[in-house]
């Protein structure tokens, strides 16, 4: 296992009270696999990350990455490992040219020595080297702090939501350039809120209120839901989805963009709904079952 954890506990403690960011979360991320941590902000995912990176001790459990100890192995794990954190971090005053430079010193190499590792990303920003990193597009930001997680050749790659606040083409891109890495061997475990790019990993963790709530590839997720799942259109999408929650043969109703998703009890379809609507049995996807786990 590249990465592992078993019981990991995490509390956050202010003047008045105690907030529990992870609770008894275990995980196994074999080499080479590309591996998600998926749930809403709030969810714990950052503080998992920041345990694993060796930034914080857990208060409880036990947690391994490449082999080597969170707690008494900092400096062997920071070596191996690229990290990418959810806020851009990188130096704004520095050129991009300089940005990576400075990072390849760090860990004691050269851009030259590793450039075939990140040579598909770097050219793509390479136009603009001697522009400064707070100047670049946010879509540029993410693959400059990319290359510079990826200039020593980690053994494993973490990835704190990279692609929220995107544009939906950066985003494509750069799950695109997720998979060629995985194709060079590096491991890689990345966060984010999106339930869509639940799917483009080969397995995922659903986590919520520091809890992790299933582990498994996204398929089998979806295939362990048995609920049968109806989409409706409407002309008012909230007033409907109010009135359809006090019936007492719905067992769920909630907003899936500009549709609303609807189970009802013993997944039969009654006959006395409103006639102003467009309603299809559809098939359940990630944050359906995300939901019904949630309820669970």
């Amino acid at each position: 296992m590249m990465i592992f954890a078993k019981n990991i506990s995490k509390v956050y403690r202010q003047k008045f009270r105690e907030i529990s960011a992870l609770e008894n979360v275990s995980l196994e991320i074999r080499k080479g696999e590309l591996f998600g941590l998926v749930g809403p902000d709030g969810a714990g995912k950052t503080s998992l990350f920041r345990i694993l990176t060796t930034l914080i001790q857990p208060d409880g459990g036990v947690a391994t990455v490449c082999g080597f100890d969170v707690m008494k192995d900092l400096a062997e794990i920071r070596r191996r490992i690229g990290y990418m954190p959810g806020r851009f971090s990188l130096y704004q005053d520095l050129s991009v040219e300089e940005n990576l430079n400075f990072f390849a010193d760090i860990f004691g190499t050269t851009v030259e020595a590793n450039y075939d590792v990140i040579r598909d990303i770097y050219v793509q920003i390479e136009p603009f080297k001697t522009r400064r990193a707070g100047k670049l597009s946010g879509g540029m930001k993410q693959k400059l702090a990319l290359c510079c997680a990826l200039v020593h050749k980690p053994e494993a790659l973490f990835l704190d939501e990279p692609t929220t606040g995107v544009d939906p083409v950066s985003r494509k891109e750069f799950w695109a350039i997720l998979r060629k890495l995985i194709d060079a061997g590096i491991t890689i475990m990345v966060s984010t809120p999106y339930m869509d790019e639940a799917s483009l990993c080969q397995r995922i963790a659903l986590i919520q209120n520091g809890k992790i709530l299933s582990v498994d590839t996204p398929q089998n997720i979806v295939n362990q839901n048995n609920n049968t799942i109806f989409e409706i259109r409407s002309p008012n999408n909230y007033a409907l989805q109010q009135s359809l929650r006090e019936r007492a043969d719905v067992a769920s109703c909630y907003m899936f963009g500009d549709t609303l998703h609807l189970v009802f009890q013993n997944n039969i379809l009654p006959d006395n709904l409103p006639q102003d609507i467009d309603i299809r049995r559809i098939m359940p996807a990630i944050e359906d079952c995300f939901i019904e786990l949630m309820k669970q």
